[in-house]
């Protein structure tokens, strides 16, 4: 048998309805339903705030040791990254408005623009185990060899290099993005589809916006720190190892050509909390209109099972690369 063949089970008879992403839900929601998340916004930002600025202006001074802050700051990328994920399905304040700049002030902190994120992690939702999946090779073009140093960058960090390299496109005409987008296109990939969706006027202006806003916010950071330089580049780089890691173990090793399945990760309780119930993956992509703190009880009605722990799944994925079958 294959290198990690075994891991895979692609049903091969799926129709088309059993794969289409579900609408989202049409439950009202009340206005105090935005007070928790309110909340949550200003705590992330207040987050963003102090590792960007408050650290190197006012921590730093006083002696460099408080540097360490950086390390329990780092560890909330998850839930950081949680919100901009309720902001990009419309979930996290009620009006859409509302919601979509608390997205786009998130990411201006996260350093990569909502226009971006949103439009890949749709096409995720659309995509995936079809177009979308990482870990798989096809040995009609490479080798477990041949694909190993690619899937173990992207792994360890390179995922969320790709997001903050992108911020590059904002200088690129529309012409050229969609001339770039042609050039990326294949059927294993959603690379195509995004710089295509990037490159329409109005997703093409906020991305502009956006990453003018996080360059200088991040210019202006690594100026405050001066020779601690490193210290932030040190936070930056924990946070892309932690996106990174986590962004596909809810799905490495899953059935192939079933977008709406994923795997619920268990969690104790207290993490499940801190991480606004991502772990719920596969609750989450059949129901991708639920709010984080609903995905709980629809775990429960559905009388839903963990697949694996949290930890497990994500070390399993240095397994590496997956022989498409």
């Amino acid at each position: 048998m294959s290198h990690g063949s075994w891991l895979i089970y692609p049903e091969r008879y799926r129709s088309m309805t059993e794969t289409r992403t579900p609408r989202p839900t049409r439950t009202p929601r009340a206005a105090g339903d935005d007070l928790g998340n309110a909340w949550l916004i200003v705590i992330a930002v207040a987050i963003g705030a102090t590792q960007l600025f408050l650290v190197p202006l006012v921590l730093l001074p006083l002696h460099p040791a408080l540097g360490w802050i950086l390390v329990p700051l780092a560890l909330t990328t998850t839930p950081f990254w949680s919100l901009i994920h309720e902001a990009i399905h419309g979930a996290l304040l009620r009006d859409r408005t509302r919601n979509d700049r608390a997205g786009r002030l998130l990411a201006v902190c996260y350093g990569s623009p909502f226009a971006m994120l949103k439009a890949g992690h749709l096409l995720h939702h659309r995509y995936s185990r079809t177009r979308e999946r990482a870990e798989i090779y096809d040995p009609a073009h490479t080798t477990w060899r041949g694909a190993a140093p690619a899937f173990y960058l992207t792994l360890l960090g390179g995922l969320y290099l790709l997001e903050v390299i992108a911020l590059l496109l904002a200088v690129l005409p529309a012409r050229l993005i969609r001339a770039l987008a042609r050039r990326v296109e294949a059927p294993d990939s959603v690379g195509g589809l995004l710089l295509e969706r990037i490159a329409e006027p109005k997703v093409l202006a906020r991305f502009r916006t956006d990453a003018l806003l996080i360059v200088t916010v991040h210019a202006a950071a690594f100026l405050a720190y001066g020779p601690h330089g490193w210290m932030l580049l040190a936070a930056i780089g924990a946070r892309a190892l932690i996106i990174s890691l986590s962004d596909n173990a809810y799905h490495y090793g899953t059935d192939l050509n079933a977008p709406r399945e994923a795997m619920n990760l268990r969690l104790p309780r207290t993490l499940e909390h801190f991480a606004l119930s991502f772990n719920l993956h596969d609750v989450h992509h059949r129901n991708p209109g639920l709010r984080w703190y609903e995905l709980r009880a629809r775990f429960r009605t559905e009388g839903g099972h963990y697949h694996l722990g949290w930890f497990g799944a994500v070390a399993r994925q240095f397994r590496g690369p997956i022989r498409l079958p």
